[in-house]
This record gives C-alpha cells, sequence and structure tokens, in this order.
C-alpha cells in the first residue's frame, strides 16, 4: 500500500529526470558535421537530372553535395525525408515558407522565394532518386 501511495512521486521524478536529458541534448547541441553521409549517385532520369542542376544551384551550399548534408544543414538523404515522413508538398511547403528548426540543431530554415514551384518538383523528384538509390 505504501508504494502505491508513493507511486505519483516516483513518476514526477522521472518524467523530470527525462525533461533534463532532453534539455541537456538540446543545450549542447550535435556535431552537425557528423551527419553528412556518403550518398551513391544512381542514373537519373531526365526529370532528375534537371533537379539536380536546381540543387546545386539553389540547395547544395546547406545540403551539401548530392543532398548529403553539410556542416549548416541536414542531409536530405537520410530516413527523416522518407516520403512517409515528408511528403513531397512537404519540400514545396518548406521552398516557400521556410521551416523552423525540429529534426536538427541546424537552425531554421529560411524561405527560399528564388525556386520556383515546377522546379521545386524536379528538386524532389531528384532527391527522391537518390533516397532510392541509397536505400531510403
Amino acid at each position: 500500500m505504501r508504494l502505491m501511495a508513493e507511486l505519483p512521486k516516483y513518476i514526477v521524478i522521472a518524467v523530470l529526470i527525462g525533461g533534463a536529458v532532453v534539455l541537456i541534448g538540446q543545450l549542447t547541441g550535435t556535431d552537425n558535421s557528423s551527419l553528412v553521409v556518403t550518398v551513391k549517385v544512381p542514373q537519373l532520369s531526365a526529370q532528375a537530372a534537371e533537379g539536380q542542376k536546381l540543387f546545386e544551384a539553389n540547395c547544395e551550399a546547406c545540403h551539401g553535395q548530392n543532398a548529403g548534408g553539410s556542416d549548416v544543414g541536414p542531409p536530405l538523404v537520410h530516413k527523416v525525408y522518407r516520403t512517409s515522413h515528408h511528403a513531397d508538398g512537404a519540400f514545396l511547403l518548406a521552398t516557400k515558407r521556410g521551416v523552423n528548426a525540429h529534426h536538427w540543431q541546424f537552425g531554421d530554415m529560411p524561405p527560399q522565394p528564388q525556386v520556383e514551384d515546377k522546379d521545386v518538383f524536379a528538386i524532389v523528384r531528384y532527391v527522391r532518386e537518390l533516397q532510392q538509390a541509397n536505400g531510403i
């Protein structure tokens, strides 16, 4: 009976410890350079090849060569960006609206108004073909 009476106290302690662990992880940050991945580039479709050129001009500076990530932006060839978690439309919204940091410690992504909608879909085709070739 006494254990049952003290159970709420133990739950509160567990929640506080868990919250402290999460907070410490956020405050200490992540070594973003360790998130860079090696990407195998397949034979690309015509749309993906066009997307590769657009990616290199508009996205590579942050998301790295072949979407493998860099020290300032996450890899898009990563399971976080698989279609079941980030549908193709999510890339369009990210380009138009920007994105608040939520998966990574890179900071927010600003909107990319220079990239037209049709170009986003070519970029997405490129990223999806890279993902598929790399088992994602």
